[in-house]
């Protein structure tokens, strides 16, 4: 029985444009073969919207994709460029103020806590760079510098006299701001850019010192407000080129970077920490977004006698930086522990050891049992005799001076016996 397809012969057939390959093609409609050229041009719309459309063409042919794309307006430049390989593989490699360790453009940060040296090592860095002299056997690239100076500013010309009186000569390049200054307010940049030009500043080095000064009374925790503060900093770094350094303070744990929220810490290309352990002082590289993670650079800071106080006849002095390469451990050999402090932890962590489970981690000796820095801290830090707010912070310093003296091993977050 052939079935009756008069009656839906026109919701199931519209009109589609003529083409090559369909000019045999032939439906089956009340008993007889018809192809679609020899349908009535007068065919009635169907129903299906999209069938419809295969009769709202006409005599076209079938559009290709292309054809449906919207032309770019030739006056408009595309907001974004796409980058294929080739085009990355030919954008410049990184360019170093000192090399591998600070970037010639970009953000920075030098941290650690109170009294560890930080600024006196800034200084030493900066009069290096505008010197062209190499820094703890880093080459540098000399620049203008300008340096925002907003804490211990009383003491910033007996620095320089000391760096005078050491060298014979003060450091070239070298401009500094000692007014107060407001890193998130646009109306401060604007001033600061504008006297940083009219100086004759350009693509050099950028100084705030320190980042809690330039933002009075910001809640260093809270995302809203450091993220203002990094704002700023992006802001500036735009303005002027160059690189921009953040001074910092280290947080309570100081394993933990710089204080405050941690999008300061994904924001820089770089983090210097500064640590000390008695007389000696340590900077290395604690990120590095373009390079590896440095060893540590010992030094010290040497009295130097600047003058003689005209009322009591006492000598006046400063004090400069004096790499100290020579680390306690440099032989190969631990020295024991020094102080109280670390002779505490050590025994608390050889206790912590004995029951790891965890061998040969991060470079370590493969029979060597490891455990990770913030559980060191946290097993060892309720042994010491301090402050309790203390305990997590002089815990820490006495691991990394251990580290530093050859005692034991650091890598990636592990500890083990050297």
């Amino acid at each position: 029985m052939t079935p009756d397809r008069s009656a839906s012969h026109h919701h199931l057939i519209g009109k589609p444009p003529p083409a090559d390959d369909w000019q045999e093609t032939a439906w089956e409609t009340e008993g007889e073969w018809v192809s679609f050229v020899d349908l009535d041009d007068d065919l009635p719309p169907n129903d299906d919207p999209l069938l419809d459309s295969y009769a709202s063409l006409g005599d076209r042919q079938p559009a290709t994709p292309t054809e449906n794309r919207p032309e770019p307006t030739p006056a408009q430049d595309p907001r974004y460029r796409i980058l294929m390989p080739d085009d990355m593989l030919a954008l410049p490699a990184t360019r170093w103020r000192v090399r591998h360790v600070l970037p010639a453009a970009g953000l920075a940060t030098v941290y650690g806590t109170p009294k560890s040296g930080k600024s006196f090592l800034v200084l030493h860095l900066l009069d290096a760079i505008t010197g062209a002299r190499s820094w703890f056997g880093y080459r540098t690239i000399p620049c203008h510098v300008l340096y925002v100076c907003l804490e211990g500013e009383a003491g910033i010309p007996s620095r320089l006299r000391a760096l005078q009186a050491r060298r014979g000569a003060l450091p070239r390049n070298l401009a500094m701001i000692m007014q107060p200054f407001d890193i998130r307010s646009r109306k401060d940049r604007d001033d600061l850019v504008l006297a940083a030009k009219a100086a004759g500043y350009k693509s050099g080095i950028l100084v705030i010192d320190t980042l809690n000064r330039a933002a009075p009374g910001m809640d260093e925790n809270d995302s809203a407000s450091m993220g203002a503060v990094i704002a700023g900093a992006k802001a500036l770094q735009e303005a002027l080129g160059g690189l921009v350094l953040l001074v910092h303070h280290s947080g309570k744990d100081a394993s933990k970077g710089p204080r405050g929220h941690s999008s300061l810490s994904a924001a820089v290309d770089v983090a210097i920490e500064v640590c000390r352990d008695g007389d000696r002082r340590e900077w290395k590289i604690a990120l590095a977004k373009d390079g590896p993670d440095a060893a540590g650079h010992g030094f010290r800071l040497e009295v130097v006698e600047i003058g003689t106080d005209p009322e009591d006849g006492e000598p006046i002095t400063s004090c400069v930086v004096v790499p100290d390469e020579s680390s306690d451990a440099s032989d190969g050999k631990p020295t024991p522990p020094k102080g109280g402090n670390q002779r505490i932890v050590l025994d608390a962590l050889h206790e912590l050891l004995r029951d790891s489970r965890d061998f040969g981690k991060a470079g370590a000796p493969i029979t060597r049992p490891c455990v990770r820095m913030d559980d060191a801290i946290t097993a060892t830090k309720g042994r010491l005799l301090c402050e309790q707010k203390r305990q997590g912070e002089r815990a820490t310093n006495a691991l990394r001076a251990l580290v530093a003296r050859g005692n034991l091993g650091h890598n990636e977050g592990w500890l083990w016996l050297a």
